[in-house]
């Protein structure tokens, strides 16, 4: 056996790991799958990479580095993992209860001539968007309405609508079917809409441009239009603020919204959560770019392993916190965000030989 793998500790590590995670999927997840899952999660953390070579030479088992690769190649070219798995994990364990509020964002790179193109929904928490249910798009450019209704039906589907307080989206979610699906099913709903959206007024039948309802306003002042209008043939509120944009150029930001105009622009603010999170999967976390993958279906599969991780960092990152809450700079943000926390701590504990620290850890992924 190598050297690196004779310390009985190790081993113990793993198989209160294994244990964790039998209890996690049930039969859901055959053992033999539930091990391959933790030495991945465990691999991941310390080498913080989806690189397939730097993955297995973290992988904590007596097979040797090469054989460690051919794993992780099989379980991507060949397992069919149900990705709704991850999402009950993830809302299950959730430290607050729904209604929950949530966002719907698209994140994309390119490798080689790949487009790589995912449609996200996700769960508003504490500073950060945690990512529950995706649909790969093989195509560049925003997602479709019947790709957009399909991921929140599915949402619903193992959830259900009381769950959902809110959804929040950006200029590129908009249209009228699009709107129309959501007033149907009576979602509440905040999104925010191009200033040369023609509105109808239904009192006097008068077309205008939203932009012109609140041209009006300063710098930094809010205001909700009183009164019902028309936005691609959906009756809705609306409401905007003046801000300035990433250029410094004056704009406004105008929301569409279900109900609660009122709410309206600090809700939507939310929204930007969702960057934390595409940030911790990118370039402050796993580097989930770095894949060469290309086959969407083992992209799909990846990302479900990533968000296993990054919700079991965020939730150690949690509970860091509250121990010793983390230093706040001057410009009134946390010195180190929760997700980077967490990571770090979870590092840390795989590299040494404390089983009660190990332990402790392992109680985050507790959905009870």
């Amino acid at each position: 056996m190598n050297p690196r793998y004779t310390n009985p500790r190790a081993e113990s590590k793993k198989s209160i790991l294994f244990e964790t995670l039998t209890q996690i999927f049930g039969d859901k997840m055959i053992l033999a799958r539930s091990k391959f899952f933790g030495l991945f999660m465990c691999a991941l953390y310390k080498v913080q990479t989806v690189c397939f070579e730097k993955l297995a030479t973290g992988f904590d088992c007596p097979a040797k580095v090469d054989s460690s690769l051919r794993m992780i190649q099989r379980f991507m070219a060949e397992y069919i993992l149900d990705t709704r798995l991850i999402a009950r994990f993830i809302f299950a364990l959730l430290p607050h209860k729904p209604p929950y509020r949530l966002t719907m964002d698209q994140t994309n790179w390119k490798f080689g001539s790949t487009d790589i193109n995912i449609l996200v929904l996700a769960i508003v928490y504490q500073g950060v968007a945690f990512p529950v249910l995706y649909k790969m798009m093989p195509k560049r450019g925003n997602s479709s309405t019947r790709e957009r209704i399909a991921l929140l039906e599915e949402f619903i589907g193992l959830f259900g609508a009381d769950s959902i307080e809110c959804l929040l989206a950006d200029r590129e979610f908009v249209g009228q079917h699009w709107l129309s699906f959501l007033n149907h099913r009576h979602i509440p709903y905040h999104i925010r809409i191009r200033e040369n959206f023609w509105v109808v007024i239904p009192r006097n039948g008068h077309h205008v441009k939203a932009s012109w309802l609140f041209n009006h306003l300063k710098i930094n002042q809010y205001e909700f239009y009183l009164g019902i209008v028309y936005v691609n043939g959906q009756l809705c509120y609306l409401s905007a603020s003046k801000i300035k944009n990433k250029q410094g150029a004056l704009e406004l930001q105008i929301i569409v919204s279900f109900n609660k105009p009122d709410e309206s622009q600090s809700l939507y603010k939310e929204r930007w959560q969702t960057e934390s999170a595409f940030k911790a999967l990118k370039t402050s976390g796993f580097n989930i770019e770095g894949t060469h993958l290309t086959g969407l279906d083992r992209i799909n599969k990846l990302l479900a392993l990533v968000l296993f991780a990054f919700t079991w960092a965020y939730l150690a990152g949690i509970f860091l916190d509250l121990l010793v809450p983390i230093k706040i700079k001057k410009h009134g943000r946390k010195a180190k965000s929760l997700f980077k926390c967490g990571l770090t701590y979870l590092a840390s504990v795989l590299f040494s030989n404390d089983i009660d620290k190990f332990k402790d850890v392992c109680k985050f992924l507790s959905c009870t």
